[in-house]
């Protein structure tokens, strides 16, 4: 019985449509819930061979869900939930290790949720404990193209890679949007730094937006100002403003000095 409706919730969550995602999280909860039943959640080399490609499907689909719904931390619980089953099935007649399975696209998509998030650290370790297996994968090439693109410091390349048909899936589009928001978040907090202000059309460039309307938009959730044609970082605007005060003041007080001196030589005249 619990093997029926598990693959009946199966077939739902394959079927579901873009507006119908949020359902998602219930029905998973309930193929989980079968699993239990079936002694197949936590895999062990006593489970079926059957019941481990339903455990595994069911884990897939939870993990690859949880991107489309931006949930990432589901996606590395449903990540880690994955591992026994992929490392029983290394070297077994059941698994899939097929080049470009899912096993490689969820890895994949852990590595560029890893790069996202600057663990670097973690990605390493991650890459090492695939002992070659998997690397010629474009899953696993996409996101080691990446991480080499930004240990050179050459974002124009990781802009480059993340559009278009360089992104092996849907998934990796998400996560790579994750990693050219953390980019461009680290060049802004660098040019709020180094520069005073910057022309529109230059920070449009810089910050690799579409638009220098999308610049703006930009601009106002950091704080920064816009106006005539510039984006003006507020630390340093305050910094002038601060400066030019000062320049009053010190000119202020030369002037009264120098009047206070000639009132003296008039009388000493």
């Amino acid at each position: 019985m619990a093997e029926k409706e598990l693959k009946s919730i199966i077939t739902h969550l394959q079927s579901l449509k873009p507006n119908t995602l949020s359902t998602a999280p219930s029905l998973l909860s309930r193929a989980k819930l079968s699993l239990l039943k079936l002694d197949a959640l936590i895999p062990s080399p006593k489970t079926s061979p059957a019941h481990l490609e339903l455990a595994q499907t069911v884990l897939e689909l939870g993990a690859f869900t949880s991107i489309h719904l931006r949930d990432t931390d589901s996606f590395t619980r449903y990540y880690q939930y994955l591992q026994p089953f992929y490392s029983l099935q290394t070297g077994s007649k059941h698994g899939r290790g097929k080049k470009g399975g899912n096993r490689e696209k969820a890895t994949g998509l852990y590595l560029l949720l890893l790069l996202s998030g600057g663990d670097y650290a973690g990605f390493h370790t991650v890459l090492e404990g695939l002992e070659g297996s998997g690397e010629e994968s474009e899953f696993i090439a996409y996101p080691v193209r990446l991480e080499q693109a930004l240990m050179e410091g050459s974002y124009d390349r990781v802009w480059g890679e993340t559009k278009g048909e360089r992104v092996p899936s849907e998934e990796f589009g998400v996560f790579s949007e994750v990693l050219i928001n953390t980019i461009r978040s680290e060049i802004a907090s660098c040019s709020e730094r180094a520069y005073p202000s910057l022309p529109i059309s230059n920070a449009k460039n810089l910050l690799f937006l579409d638009s220098e309307g999308a610049v703006v938009q930009f601009a106002q959730s950091r704080g920064w100002v816009a106006k005539d044609g510039r984006i003006w970082f507020p630390e340093q605007e305050a910094e002038n403003a601060a400066a030019e005060r000062d320049v009053v003041s010190a000119s202020g007080a030369v002037i009264e000095n120098t009047l206070g001196y000639a009132r003296k030589l008039e009388t000493i005249v």
